[in-house]
């Protein structure tokens, strides 16, 4: 149920850009470049870090898509439900296990993180690019959990499917490749 009285019963985060598109369309192109343009990190691993952001911040509706958006760039749905049981057994690539701990740690406690934090992303290889951009996708996520969860938008599972779905083909732009009210 959307906390926001404007939203229709059973509020998709569609609903809430389009009644809010002033506000939440300029976040779409930045998403985008974020999530698909050039990165250090590959989309799919990108979306594992929104996915696993979502799940540590228990926004339903974001984790719901994204889970499903990394598992069509190829990330096996086991990956990210271990990673978040615990990231040392998980089967997640080393490589990825030291920024998962860094946009967990981001993520739950932000004031906490120390040099020792970033250590461990460079000693697996990682430069200061990738860095900041598993950063800037843990604040994006962040951000995008707290506007949908504040508006109570939940979502079923059919709508993390059509969301997911939209993702996958268009990016985060939209169907009409503007960032327009398309969701």
């Amino acid at each position: 149920m959307p906390l926001l009285r404007c939203l229709p019963k059973n509020a998709s985060l569609a609903d809430l850009r389009s009644r809010f598109a002033d506000l939440l369309d300029g976040l779409r192109p930045y998403g985008h470049r974020l999530m698909r343009g050039p990165s250090p990190l590959q989309p799919g691993e990108r979306e594992l870090i929104a996915a696993y952001v979502s799940a540590v911040n228990s926004c339903r509706y974001c984790y719901g898509s994204h889970s499903r958006v990394a598992q069509a760039f190829g990330v096996n749905e086991h990956i990210l439900t271990s990673a978040l049981d615990d990231i040392d057994l998980a089967p997640v690539e080393p490589r990825l296990k030291p920024i998962l701990r860094y946009v967990r740690k981001l993520t739950e406690t932000p004031a906490r993180m120390t040099e020792a934090d970033a250590a461990a992303v460079y000693a697996a290889g990682w430069d200061d690019e990738a860095l900041l951009h598993a950063i800037a996708v843990c604040a994006y996520f962040n951000n995008m959990n707290r506007l949908v969860e504040g508006a109570g938008i939940v979502g079923t599972s059919d709508d993390h499917s059509l969301a997911a779905q939209r993702l996958v083909q268009n990016g985060y732009l939209g169907a009409d490749g503007r960032g327009s009210k398309t969701a």
